[in-house]
């Protein structure tokens, strides 16, 4: 996961020719388990019952070394891929995405591209073959794409890979920060320094490091997105580092929003429920939680990324101008707002 802190991150990888084959291999990978997936839940209006559209526990007993992959994940997210629809709603928009190669992030990243704007994507060096996936379907809507892979516990990878967004983008009016690290343990006893450490500097340092070093780029009507979690407001017992990152972002949200409000700069936050990433796989949630997990929800299931991304899409664009300081939920019926 580390990056040497003393070598420059400069790499910008670029898909070629092969980016639009890639794409529709994994969309059309991906429309046939959609369509599995919503076959019982249509109606005869063409709408879709909620709580039948994605898969339910019980979930398979699965594994993967921290942080994960959502292509090796089962059964595999739904990103949007194939569902989300663009119309224009950032056309023309430059914006940096943190864990932009699968979750939430890759979510934002697909819904962004298909509204029109151009994208930078960062995550760690051993995520690169789910990046890559989401570089060729950013590619295949003909918005540039750009891949920025490093740690962001790092101060100084931060303040790079804003820089090299700016440059490879033509600027910058579009902040997610998504990434995020969570390891379910039991009692604060196994809460090991490091482990704190670790979470703190993904989850609350990067974000800091990261909005310091774009905001000179930020003209009035850009915007800067968290992702929170209903864990800010309904804490789980086995996640006490990483629920207290999710109650940071949600504070420096509201009151970063009052400090940029003047200057014409949005801020606000998404916080979503048990969402089906590979943050559950790669020790977010013990093996049992994991078998059942989403399953007590009102809706009985898990939600999937790509129920989020046209969240991602209103918080960013100019027709939501006066959401500022808003934590949006998504959380199927259960935790609060």
């Amino acid at each position: 996961m580390t990056n040497d802190p003393k070598t420059p991150i400069s790499r910008r990888q670029m898909v070629g020719g092969t980016a639009t084959l890639a794409a529709a291999s994994l969309t059309s990978a991906a429309a046939k388990g959609r369509d599995t997936m919503a076959s019982d839940s249509s109606t005869d209006e063409g709408l879709v019952d909620p709580t039948g559209n994605y898969p339910k526990p019980p979930f398979e007993r699965q594994s993967q070394p921290w942080p994960g992959l959502a292509g090796k994940m089962s059964p595999r997210p739904d990103h949007g891929e194939t569902s989300y629809k663009g119309s224009g709603r950032l056309a023309g928009r430059k914006a940096l995405i943190t864990g932009g190669d699968s979750g939430m992030g890759r979510a934002a990243a697909i819904a962004y591209a298909r509204e029109g704007a151009d994208v930078a994507i960062n995550y760690l060096p051993t995520e690169e073959p789910d990046a890559q996936e989401v570089i060729a379907l950013i590619q295949a809507e003909g918005r540039k794409a750009v891949a920025i892979p490093g740690d962001l516990r790092d101060e100084r990878f931060c303040k790079q890979l804003v820089q090299q967004a700016v440059d490879a983008l033509g600027g910058l009016d579009i902040v997610v920060n998504n990434a995020a690290r969570q390891q379910t343990r039991q009692s604060i006893l196994d809460v090991s320094s490091e482990d704190f450490d670790a979470t703190m500097k993904t989850n609350v340092y990067a974000p800091f490091w990261i909005i310091k070093a774009a905001l000179p780029h930020l003209k009035a009507g850009s915007a800067i997105i968290g992702t929170s979690s209903e864990q800010a407001y309904d804490p789980s017992p086995d996640l006490y580092d990483y629920a207290q990152t999710k109650a940071a972002t949600m504070n420096y949200v509201k009151s970063l929003a009052k400090q940029l409000g003047p200057k014409g700069i949005r801020v606000n936050a998404v916080a979503p429920g048990p969402i089906w990433t590979p943050l559950q796989v790669s020790g977010g949630a013990t093996m049992d939680k994991l078998t059942k997990f989403g399953g007590l929800t009102p809706l009985g299931r898990p939600g999937q990324p790509a129920e989020l991304g046209s969240i991602y899409v209103q918080l960013a664009a100019a027709d939501a101008s006066y959401a500022t300081g808003q934590v949006y939920g998504s959380s199927g019926g259960s935790g609060q707002p």
